[in-house]
């Protein structure tokens, strides 16, 4: 089978069958997830939902339970709250509301799924490149284009990791129409929160922000997601979207994992530590690689480049099992570019001598 250009990351089963290994014995750094097992309260969570209705009945359609732990965890009431089945689904409303609202702004390179989000809805969109190069000090700014109606941005940024400060988005709030902000990444940067969007929802009606639990606790199999935005909003959203959304299992769980606070803290925490020790250490090793230049990142992935295509070095890294993102797919990035998802100690090594071995 030859290989194709992965839209998302994240394809470990697909491609173990293409090079006809084992799932297991590949290394998915394509994908940007915390490394960690399962917390011990979330196995016990979902064998105590096994054990109970949450197969047999239907989830409540109001997710009263889940979204009230959302809005204590975030001071918000819970009418300003909607989970949803990952932050795509999520997405894909968003765009709708974006589509009547005028033509969206997509800095580039950006994450791809806003692009099929929009298409639902035949939206209109253009796109804004942002620059390519960028320190650790100075990180990129949202570039001066052509006005739109809405914008869309991903904060830290996918795929550069840059983070931007409230302070310059909020000066966005009062230029677009709407403007829908993903954070997914957001609780796993050190200090991120400070730079996050939501204090300001209650402020400013034509905000949407969107979270996920997927790569904080490293679940994507379960879908988990939110929205932040006005009632008024989020209640057209619902009626738009299929009547259960969430299954049982991924709101027992939702629900256990942001009702805890103490826990929650501890967790973000202990993330927050592994992204700046792992991160440092796996940026200082590809910096001393000569086959990939690291760009500063203060996520929990890396871009890196070269000045010829890394095609055929990924494809080696992958016959060696480990998997790199082709960025391919993001629009204004090339072949020259891949993207490096943080792992545990022994998965950076791993992947750090399978970039010698191919050197």
């Amino acid at each position: 089978m030859s290989a194709v250009i992965p839209l998302h990351g994240g394809n470990r089963f697909q491609e173990a069958r293409r090079l006809g290994v084992s799932e297991e014995s590949v290394l998915d750094a394509s994908a940007s997830l915390v490394p960690f097992p399962l917390p011990r309260r979330l196995r016990r969570c979902l064998m105590k939902a096994l054990d109970g209705s949450a197969l047999r009945d239907y989830p409540d359609v109001s997710h009263r339970c889940f979204r009230e732990a959302i809005g204590k965890w975030h001071r918000v009431d819970p009418s300003m709250v909607l989970p949803g089945n990952g932050a795509a689904e999520l997405f894909t409303w968003a765009a709708r509301d974006a589509a009547s609202e005028g033509v969206s702004t997509l800095p580039v390179p950006g994450f791809v799924d806003y692009v099929r989000a929009l298409c639902c809805w035949n939206a209109t969109y253009s796109f804004q490149q942002l620059p390519l190069s960028w320190s650790s000090k100075a990180p990129q700014h949202f570039p001066v284009g052509p006005s739109t109606e809405v914008i869309w941005i991903t904060n830290p940024h996918n795929p550069t990791g840059q983070l931007w400060s409230r302070s310059s988005m909020e000066d966005l709030l009062k230029r677009y129409r709407l403007v829908i902000c993903d954070e997914a990444f957001l609780p796993i940067v050190p200090n991120g929160e400070m730079q996050s969007l939501l204090p300001l929802v209650g402020d400013y009606s034509n905000l949407i922000v969107i979270r996920s639990l997927t790569k904080l606790f490293g679940i994507a199999g379960l879908r988990l997601g939110y929205a932040i935005s006005t009632p008024e909003r989020l209640n057209r959203w619902s009626q738009w979207r299929d009547p259960w959304p969430l299954n049982g299992l991924a709101v027992a769980a939702g629900t256990m994992l942001v009702s805890d606070h103490l826990f929650l803290k501890h967790w973000i925490a202990r993330v927050n530590r592994w992204v700046e020790c792992e991160g440092a250490w796996l940026h200082s090793q590809l910096e001393s690689s000569h086959s990939l230049s690291p760009c500063p990142s203060s996520a929990n992935y890396f871009l890196a480049h070269s000045d010829s295509s890394l095609v055929p070095l990924r494809e080696q890294l992958a016959r060696q099992g480990v998997l790199l993102r082709d960025c391919r797919s993001f629009e204004g990035l090339d072949e020259r570019w891949l993207r490096i998802g943080l792992q545990n100690k022994a998965g950076n090594r791993r992947i750090i001598e399978a970039i010698k071995n191919v050197s």
